[in-house]
Order: C-alpha cells, then sequence, then structure tokens
C-alpha cells in the first residue's frame, strides 16, 4: 500500500490560483447557478411604527408614522411615507410586513382586520393581503392581535407604493406608542426585481 506525503512546503504551496489558471464563469456547488456579480446581503431594510393609540376604523393609517427610533437603525436608504403612503427606495423584491395590536373593553367584535394594499400606478389601492382578529370579550378588556405579510414586485418606484388599513366590525382599540413597537410595518428588500 503506498502512501501519500504533504509536501514540506505545505499543502499552500500546491493551491492553484483561480485568477491566473482558471478562465469562464466558476460553477456554483449544490446546483446552483453561475454568477459574474451579485450584491450579498440585505440593502433594504426599514420599520415605521405608529405613535398614538386609537379606536375604529382607518383605511388608510393616514397620521401617526414614525421610523422607529429605539435601538433600531434602518439598512440602507430606507422607505419614505406622506400621509400614510410608503415609496420604496429602488426597484427590487420586497417582503412587507403588517403588525396590529388590538383590544376589545366592552363586547365582541366579530373581526378586526389589518390590510396591505398597494397601487400599481401611484393612485389605484387594492387589497393585497388581510388577516383578521375575533375578539370575545372576556368581562374586561380582552386582547389579540393581527398579522400579515405580501411580497411586493416593485419595478417602478414611482408608481409602485403601499399603504395599511384597519377595519372592524364594532368600535376597537388599536395600539401606537413612540417609545416601542405596537402597531408596525416593516420593509425588508429580498433581491432584485
Amino acid at each position: 500500500m503506498s502512501k501519500t506525503t504533504i509536501p514540506t512546503g505545505g499543502i499552500a504551496d500546491d493551491a492553484i490560483n483561480l485568477t491566473s489558471k482558471v478562465t469562464g464563469t466558476l460553477p456554483v456547488a449544490n446546483g446552483g447557478t453561475a454568477t459574474t456579480s451579485y450584491t450579498a446581503g440585505i440593502t433594504e431594510a426599514d420599520q415605521w411604527r405608529i405613535t398614538t393609540s386609537w379606536n375604529g376604523t382607518a383605511n388608510p393609517i393616514t397620521s401617526n408614522w414614525e421610523r422607529n427610533d429605539t435601538d433600531f437603525d434602518k439598512i440602507g436608504t430606507g422607505m419614505t411615507q406622506s400621509s400614510g403612503n410608503f415609496t420604496f427606495p429602488s426597484t427590487g423584491i420586497y417582503k412587507v410586513e403588517f403588525n396590529l395590536p388590538c383590544s376589545k373593553g366592552s363586547g365582541d367584535t366579530q373581526y378586526a382586520a389589518a390590510k396591505i394594499n398597494v397601487t400599481t400606478d401611484n393612485s389605484n389601492y387594492e387589497l393585497r393581503a388581510t388577516n383578521y382578529a375575533f375578539i370575545n370579550e372576556a368581562g374586561g378588556e380582552t386582547y389579540s392581535g393581527v398579522y400579515c405579510s405580501a411580497i411586493v414586485d416593485v419595478t417602478d418606484t414611482s408608481n409602485v407604493k403601499v399603504q395599511f388599513g384597519v377595519v372592524n366590525q364594532s368600535a376597537t382599540d388599536f395600539y401606537g406608542d413612540t417609545n416601542n413597537n405596537k402597531t408596525t410595518a416593516t420593509f425588508i428588500r429580498l433581491g432584485d426585481t
């Protein structure tokens, strides 16, 4: 049985210089596709919240938005907002999340709904995601929460925008705070469009 020995100079002496010894596109392991350039990591991430609590429907929520400013910093340029309409900083595929805590102090509510509305023409907003909570008031303030999300293909930052809405069957309390996250909207760019 023959033995294989490592050269005295170590393995590094036998390493191949890929920049000068290989031409073409290098293969990608595990069934991936070869790439010639890419941007690694998340290039945009931002989070906004409502600063004050309110009661009842708001579709869309047009006021009391602020960027999270408690132990937070955005990645990239970040979103801009005007009267509840959010503009994306660059094209791409974005995950949009909406979190809505709610409660009822007297009586039940058949639904409290969180909504994500999207426009592709900077004018007509259409429902793209929604979720519902039922609150069965149990002898005092009874709490629930609603979450929904959408992946939005932002092909044009002038025309593709989002807004958030809340509707309820019976006057429901919704929560905001300027010091911690209650009602929040989160935006994460996943990749290129």
